[in-house]
């Protein structure tokens, strides 16, 4: 009976390897499928009738509901990606109300750490990091107003169609929300050689990485390999890749996007306005001093360019073409005049009179206003956009033939290529919001299909595609398709009833959706039938027992202690280990306030080429690439740092102080450290020995010990 049902699972869930690949399920929109009729059994939530139905095909039955103190630390490391209070877990135990659980649920999403776990899963697919990466690894100074920008995207549960807009065009959907120009950041986010011999490769490269991380994020499409030619294995055409990528070419990819409210915009204008009055003077006679050295020295080196160079430079920035960017990008550093090399060209008297200047100046400091917030982002440049060519084998200087923007053939009606509908805004092109709106459609057959599955995964340990970011021919196939088409349906609310916008596109409510099921609620405990016939559990028969990330360890470790910060928002906190130099990157400042270190891991300085150790050896993803789904290796380093890093000692030294002031009591401590780490009070033997243990041993090494316990670093 056995092999017979484990057959029967193998073939439902086998990929389908006779379809043609214009006839893959992907590439069709989801229609709504009828939930499914489970003889002898209703369901509240749909999602148990879809599991279940399969259940019961396969002859296997749901595990058991976790118990209680299970569920809630469950949901809380879930949502907030910390553990729950003995009052929180206290609660909810006690809660005999038949909505206890939804209201646990409830008061998760509501909280604002809600979007610092989940803004979290959204920065590893976006390649979030506060350097540049390769040799120098320069930092970002502003590349943190991403990060805050998605945390409180998360929090307010802002439509996820607008959350894509307002990434792939904010600053052609919502010109005047500085909200939305933070949000084109996402495009920068990869890793960027700044100190490259050729700026026109560089800004190629940035173009290929944003056309590959935009495809891969928001439609779970892999295709880098279109850019050197044909897609091998989907059918995805080399035309088809740079058809894509013309959508970004007129973009002006910004460091210095100002995103000052109107508010502080016009505060900012009037005290700079009263700075230049009272100093106008003191600066005319300094530029007079300075600026004939400064413009001999810039002809000097621009005599020695290019005749086409020169003339990209002596036009105005507003009226350069696509080329004529490229050509100033590519030769700006040989033309740079710095104010030191202006200092050594002076003469003695000029000088002299220079520094008494500035001295003057000086003194009026204090009336200058601060320089204004900017952001990494992107501006369409306006006029007509540059040229995109299809490249040969994806090389600069071997153009193929225009291509205009379009989106891949084999997500369009009858699979035929067709240009783009794209509509000119007065100061852009309109580009990228006619491929925002394409890609934020309902009508998209693998936009809610996507994020759909990226909450799946994330809640029950596996998606109901395992690739996450590969819904392509060579992805996995789904376990439960109708299931999945049902909840893409559910989240794009194609068909809601006119009127019903609070359905649409709300990621909290899929949350509670699927947290609110039966399925979420199962216990880790595999039945013997489960256990031989499902081993992966692709069907969903259990809950997936699973070890918490790095961020989320660490984090813990600094709340049992009472030691979390929970200041939210702002620069990157840069830790000791942190700062120290790196290959050829300089070294950073470590952040002053030693207040600052105790902060959310989500807010520590993330460098590309140096790791913080604690968090790689619970791995940490590779910020150069996108990250559909973290790692979860058990090896030797993660033990020897909850056992020996400076993270884990401080923090039991910290806990032990706690447990001193909270608890009278040997066995008031050793109960409170158990419901601290674990999330539950020790049995009877573990108590035994916890008081044994601590004859010969520290408070604070029980503590360690706890730490070290699998229970505190993996959920049931």
């Amino acid at each position: 009976m056995r092999t017979a049902a484990a057959l029967l699972i193998f073939v439902a869930l086998a990929p389908c390897q006779a379809d043609e690949p214009q006839n893959h399920w992907a590439w069709k929109k989801p229609e709504r499928p009828k939930v499914p009729a489970v003889e002898g059994h209703s369901f509240a939530n749909p999602i148990d009738a879809f599991i279940r139905a399969k259940l019961v095909a396969a002859k296997l039955s749901p595990a058991p509901t976790a118990t209680r103190e299970q569920l809630i630390r469950r949901v809380t490391f879930d949502l907030h990606g910390l553990p729950p209070t003995p009052e929180e877990i206290d609660a909810f135990v006690n809660d005999k109300a038949p909505d206890a659980w939804a209201k646990v649920v409830d008061r998760l999403l509501a909280s604002s750490r809600y979007g610092e776990r989940w803004g979290r899963h959204w920065l590893d697919l976006a390649r979030y990091a506060d350097t540049n990466g390769y040799e120098f690894d320069e930092p970002r100074p502003d590349a943190w107003r991403y990060r805050d920008y998605v945390i409180k995207s998360f929090n307010d549960d802002k439509p996820f169609d607008r959350f894509i807009i307002e990434q792939l065009a904010g600053d052609e959907a919502f010109p005047n929300n500085p909200e939305a120009l933070v949000a084109t950041g996402f495009n920068l986010l990869g890793p960027d050689m700044t100190d490259s011999a050729d700026q026109a490769q560089r800004r190629l490269n940035t173009l290929t990485d944003m056309t590959d991380t935009a495809a891969l994020a928001f439609l779970g499409l892999t295709v880098t390999c279109a850019r050197c030619h044909d897609h091998k294995f989907e059918p995805i055409s080399q035309k088809d890749y740079f058809r894509l990528q013309a959508f970004f070419t007129p973009a002006n990819f910004r460091k210095d996007v100002p995103v000052a409210t109107s508010a502080e915009a016009k505060a900012r204008a009037i005290a700079l306005r009263n700075y230049e009055e009272l100093t106008k003077d003191l600066r005319k006679q300094v530029a007079a001093i300075e600026e004939p050295h400064r413009k001999r020295m810039f002809e000097e080196r621009l005599a020695k360019l290019s005749p086409d160079a020169q003339a990209a430079h002596r036009t105005a920035p507003t009226k350069r073409t696509g080329g004529q960017i490229e050509l100033v990008a590519e030769t700006e550093a040989k033309v740079r005049v710095t104010d030191a090399e202006v200092a050594k060209a002076l003469t003695p008297a000029e000088k002299t009179l220079a520094e008494e200047l500035k001295a003057k100046l000086k003194a009026f400091e204090s009336k200058k206003p601060p320089a204004p917030p900017v952001a990494m982002g992107l501006i369409d440049k306006p006029g007509p956009p540059p040229k995109t060519f299809l490249l040969e084998r994806g090389e600069l200087g071997k153009k193929g033939v225009e291509v205009e923007p379009g989106f891949p053939a084999i997500l369009l009606p009858e699979n035929k290529e067709a240009p783009a509908a794209v509509k000119a805004l007065p100061s852009s092109t309109g580009r990228r919001l006619a491929l925002a709106n394409w890609v934020a459609s309902a009508d998209n057959p693998l936009t809610a299909r996507v994020i759909v599955n990226r909450l799946w995964q994330h809640h029950f340990g596996r998606g109901i595609v395992g690739t996450a970011s590969d819904f392509g021919v060579r992805g996995q196939k789904p376990t439960h398709p109708e299931l999945l088409d049902w909840l893409a349906c559910e989240l794009a609310g194609s068909d809601h009833k006119a009127g019903d916008d609070s359905r649409s596109w709300s990621l909290k409510r899929m949350h509670r959706l699927m947290l609110l099921s039966e399925t979420y609620q199962q216990s880790t405990q595999a039945s013997t039938d489960a256990a031989a016939v499902d081993p992966d559990n692709k069907l969903f028969a259990r809950a997936n027992r699973l070890r918490l990330e790095g961020e989320a360890v660490r984090d813990s470790l600094l709340a049992v202690g009472g030691r979390l910060n929970p200041k939210m928002d702002g620069p990157g906190v840069v830790l000791p280990e942190a700062s120290r130099a790196a290959g050829g990157s300089r070294a950073v400042a470590v952040t002053a306030d030693s207040a600052e270190h105790t902060r959310r891991s989500v807010y520590l300085f993330s460098r590309r080429n140096l790791k913080l150790a604690f968090l790689e050896a619970f791995d940490l993803p590779d910020s150069n690439l996108s990250c559909p789904k973290r790692e979860r290796s058990t090896t030797a380093t993660q033990a020897l740092a909850l056992l020996n890093a400076e993270e884990t000692m401080i923090a039991a030294k910290a806990l032990a102080d706690r447990l001193t002031h909270e608890a009278k009591t040997e066995d008031a401590r050793v109960a409170l450290a158990y419901r601290l780490t674990l999330g539950r009070a020790p049995s009877a033997k573990e108590m035994d020995r916890a008081k044994v243990f601590l004859k010969e041993s520290p408070l604070s090494e029980l503590c360690r010990a706890l730490f070290n316990v699998n229970e505190f670093v993996y959920l049931d």
